[in-house]
């Protein structure tokens, strides 16, 4: 018998080395290596001896119109306008999300045929849940399949609109001998099913495990292989979810989609500023209120800080939904150019809600919020803080000002400070704009 030969690939990026490697030199990522077989009974490629199709670009017919509408609004906005035919989605997020939830609830309600492939769970497990979720459709079909020739005979007979794959991680091709799972397995069976939903312009959601750094698991070619990279966020503290687009070939990747998670189901988030407001305290040191922008969506956010004296030498930065290293900077700043005595202090930071923001708008509502715990003032609670804050303490403008001034002005508030810079053409009767140059000026304003 012939001695199977094997390789070891890394999980996170997709390096391949013949022996096994604590550390993969691409990604850095530590323990990463998976054994997989060698296939031997590779052939050259024949030359193609069929007609190929080659058209000029203006005889190629594509619209807009052309896309699924699934109508729930907050996945369609994230999609671009909904699913687009022939294109494949990659549905990541944390186990007991909702994945499945948001799957089934996205395709029950079209109005062409869907095929829904289980590899976890029977098919009466998907029946009870769609009960509870009251979920009514005759063009609902399920499948309990791993093995992917099947699945694309089910396909070929169907012919659906959609197909959900639930998930990628169970589907394995037999001519592979490598087990489900593996990043040869999982890289195979995506590149079939792409090209299977190319050719018959249906479309494929693929729902991936993540593993325990919140990447999808599978190797990053994974990603490159499909259209659209869609992470379905969420608290275990919190009923609030968010799916967000790392990638998309069809629309914005900045346009995010809030849900609620209930028992009997998700419930699209409309007024998301509402909602998150909904629990502030009247008056509370070290809370400010933020205005930021998803998308085309505005959110405002309240943002909360906690200052204590530190009993040990290296005092605590901690942030949740807050970059961790951009909070260093604006405490290197304050420090500088603030006048505030923050390096024998613990600094906590928190975006109430569960929401993480990555943009730089909110910088100077993080500043106050510092300086109003740390001096244990108060911040007027009708008051919105928005600006980018520069390593010399000035306040830098922002963009989409408009649209923060109108969320703010629905919700009632009454003043806004915002970069000084932005002030141009800003006309208001409802509400009072100040524009601030840097950090100690919006301090006057605001204490």
């Amino acid at each position: 018998m012939k001695k199977t030969k094997t390789k070891y690939i890394c999980s996170n990026c997709g390096y391949e080395s013949l022996r096994w490697i604590g550390k993969c030199p691409e990604c850095d990522s530590w323990n990463s290596f998976t054994e997989e077989i060698i296939e031997e009974n590779k052939r050259a490629p024949k030359p193609y001896k069929g007609k190929i199709q080659i058209q000029k670009i203006q005889d190629i017919s594509a619209k807009e119109t052309d896309r699924i509408i699934t109508g729930i609004a907050e996945f369609d906005r994230v999609l671009g306008g909904g699913l687009m035919p022939g294109s494949v989605i990659l549905l990541g997020g944390d186990p007991g999300i909702g994945k499945s939830t948001l799957a089934m609830q996205t395709t029950s309600k079209l109005n062409d045929k869907v095929l829904y492939v289980t590899g976890e769970e029977s098919t009466k497990q998907i029946k009870i849940r769609s009960e509870r979720l009251n979920l009514k459709s005759d063009n609902f079909y399920v499948l309990a399949e791993t093995n992917l020739s099947v699945v694309l005979s089910a396909i070929k007979e169907l012919q659906p609109a959609v197909v959900v794959i639930d998930s990628i991680q169970t589907i394995y091709r037999e001519e592979l001998d490598n087990s489900p799972g593996t990043v040869t397995q999982i890289r195979e069976c995506t590149s079939i099913l792409q090209d299977a939903a190319k050719r018959n312009n249906f479309c494929v959601i693929i729902v991936g495990h993540v593993t325990k750094d919140g990447m999808i698991a599978g190797p990053k070619i994974m990603e490159h292989i499909v259209d659209t990279v869609l992470y379905f966020e969420g608290n275990s503290n919190y009923s609030y979810r968010i799916l967000r687009a790392q990638k998309n070939r069809y629309g914005s990747t900045n346009e995010i989609g809030i849900f609620e998670m209930r028992e009997s189901g998700l419930e699209e988030i409309k007024d998301p500023s509402k909602i998150f407001l909904s629990e502030r305290d009247k008056q509370t040191p070290g809370t400010v209120v933020t205005s930021t922008i998803e998308g085309t969506r505005p959110l405002l956010l309240e943002t909360q800080a906690l200052v204590t004296p530190s009993n040990f030498g290296y005092p605590q930065r901690v942030s949740t939904g807050f970059d961790q290293r951009r909070l260093s900077i604006l405490l290197a700043v304050l420090e500088k150019h603030g006048k505030l005595k923050l390096s024998s202090h613990n600094v906590f930071i928190n975006m109430a809600g569960g929401v993480k923001i990555f943009e730089p708008a909110i910088d100077l509502a993080v500043c106050c919020s510092i300086a109003s715990s740390l001096s244990n003032k108060l911040i007027d609670n009708n008051t919105v803080v928005i600006g980018e804050v520069g390593l010399g303490g000035e306040v830098r403008s922002v963009s989409n000002i408009d649209k923060r001034i109108r969320e703010a002005e629905k919700l009632g508030f009454e003043k806004v400070i915002l970069p000084k810079s932005n002030l141009n053409g800003l006309k208001s009767k409802s509400i009072k704009i100040v524009g601030v140059r840097n950090v100690i000026e919006t301090f006057s304003n605001i204490f």
